[in-house]
């Protein structure tokens, strides 16, 4: 057998078995809660009611559940985002209109792999094309605020409408709040050394074979699975503690929707911290289980993703402290108009 022969054999083996774990991975998904119960109740002999009992088997749950759910779904993004590297991102992006650009480039932030940290390289490559500032701050501001991780976390512990309410509102905050930064002609605050960089030239992509996309999702799941899982647990953690100890309705008691300074509040506090969506949304979960409001809730997670302390330093490499205050301002009131509006609303 040749090389060539054993490596396309090795290939479809691979592949083989990829599809013959889908239905082990829907058999643990679904049977997840009759596996923890039997666990907690069963094998450990706990009484079912107590404070501990019940933070135990939120935790037991809804961890595997969460990296099931992250398995699959980044394994299907790994493979999509093969087709939009940063070459074809800008060139979707260049010669496109104020508005048409801020839709495009809030759109393919969902699905390119970029975040925070990918944020001065990211603004320079832009830039060095071409392409409006607006339409650079709607990709900065969609690319880490609607991710994967968001989603799958959403959809786990939330379910579809939840997680399509922060992907719709995350969208609108993003091509809003960049059309409005276009708007404003802020060139000027951009730090002058960025506009003498001259266009490069770039190579023409070659086409990759489909089972060395499938291999990129493979390497997606370790790379980013193996980044997150740590923030998956602590999350969680917090969130059964929450679950477990913390009293019914307590949260209302400064997160509801009756407060009506509770959604300010929560922008303000959560724009200053850092976390990833893997360690704020289950501690979120637990305090609307406890009594917050929706819309609070989902200005505050917006706020520590979209707006995270490090990206803030990173671009200030790039950009002058008034143009970074505008962008905190102008996405903060959006964030802050979707926690209001939800709070109507739901």
């Amino acid at each position: 057998m040749s090389l060539n022969t054993f490596d396309i054999t090795y290939e479809k083996h691979r592949q083989l078995l990829l599809l013959l774990l889908l239905p082990v991975w829907y058999l643990l998904y679904h049977n997840l809660q009759w596996i923890t119960n039997q666990l907690v109740d069963g094998v450990f002999g706990m009484t079912a009611g107590l404070h501990l009992t019940e933070t135990l088997r939120f935790f037991i749950f809804e961890v595997p559940k969460v990296l099931l759910l992250l398995t699959l779904i980044i394994f299907c993004v790994g493979i999509i985002r093969t087709y939009f590297s940063p070459e074809r991102t800008r060139k979707a992006l260049e010669g496109k209109s104020l508005f048409t650009g801020n839709v495009m480039a809030s759109m393919l932030g969902i699905v390119t792999p970029f975040c925070s940290c990918s944020a001065i390289p990211l603004f320079l490559g832009f830039i060095e094309s071409g392409i409006p500032l607006g339409v650079t701050f709607s990709f900065l501001i969609a690319a880490p605020m609607i991710n994967e991780v968001a989603v799958v976390l959403l959809l786990g512990l939330f379910g579809w409408k939840t997680a399509l309410i922060y992907v719709f509102t995350g969208l609108i905050i993003a091509i809003t709040a960049g059309w409005i930064i276009g708007r404003l002609h802020l060139e000027k605050w951009v730090e002058d050394w960025v506009y003498t960089l001259k266009a490069s030239d770039h190579q023409e992509e070659e086409k990759m074979p489909f089972s060395v996309r499938i291999m990129r999702g493979i390497e997606a799941v370790k790379e980013i699975v193996g980044k997150v899982w740590i923030y998956v647990m602590i999350g969680i953690a917090v969130g059964a503690g929450v679950h477990g100890y913390v009293p019914q309705d307590f949260m209302a008691s400064f997160m509801g929707k009756s407060v009506w300074y509770s959604v300010p509040l929560s922008v303000l506090i959560g724009i200053p911290l850092y976390s990833n969506a893997a360690g704020i949304i289950p501690i979120v979960s637990a305090l609307i289980e406890k009594g917050a409001a929706l819309g609070t809730s989902l200005a505050f997670m917006m706020s520590v993703i979209g707006l995270s302390l490090p990206e803030m330093i990173i671009l200030r490499k790039v950009l002058k402290m008034p143009l970074i205050i505008t962008f905190i301002a102008v996405v903060g009131s959006g964030i802050m108009i979707v926690g209001f509006l939800f709070n109507m609303i739901f």
